[in-house]
């Protein structure tokens, strides 16, 4: 078998075991579940400023706190991957997701010790969210902070 013929059976094959998705119905699901997480999210701050009595700031920082603990939690439970699985990019935008990715890595690599394995892979997935966070951030605080020295911004 030469190898153009080999490649044609394997990507035959590839085509037929790979599920076919339906654009619509994960959109539907990521937007429904998303929408969720940030209905959650608001029924704490809500609750939190009617109830506990804090201002909408602290309100708004215990909600990023709960919500974070909550995905952990649900990330070591094995929880999170079956709603990721469900709903895609509407559980992973949100920070949940965020939190569920340095969870999952620091779960995926404790076996090879705290130094080694969590110390070195936990940011393995987040590093570059937080290093282009950082960067980002900096340079449009550059621009805008250029902007107010020529009386544009």
């Amino acid at each position: 078998m030469d190898t153009k013929q080999g490649q044609q059976i394997y990507q035959d094959y590839i085509e037929k075991v790979t599920p076919k998705a339906n654009l619509g119905a994960r959109m539907l699901k990521a937007f429904i579940v998303g929408g969720l997480i940030c209905t959650i999210g608001q029924f704490i701050v809500e609750l939190l400023q009617n109830f506990g009595g804090l201002k909408k700031e602290d309100a708004s920082l215990y909600c990023t706190l709960i919500l974070v603990l909550s995905s952990v939690i649900l990330t070591g439970l094995g929880i999170y991957r079956k709603i990721v699985n469900f709903a895609g990019a509407g559980a992973l935008v949100p920070i949940t997701g965020f939190a569920n990715s340095v969870a999952s890595t620091a779960i995926e690599y404790k076996f090879e010790g705290q130094v080694f394995g969590i110390g070195c892979k936990i940011f393995t997935i987040a590093g570059p969210v937080i290093l282009y966070g950082i960067l980002s951030s900096w340079l449009l605080g550059l621009i805008y902070w250029i902007g107010t020295l020529l009386g544009i911004a």
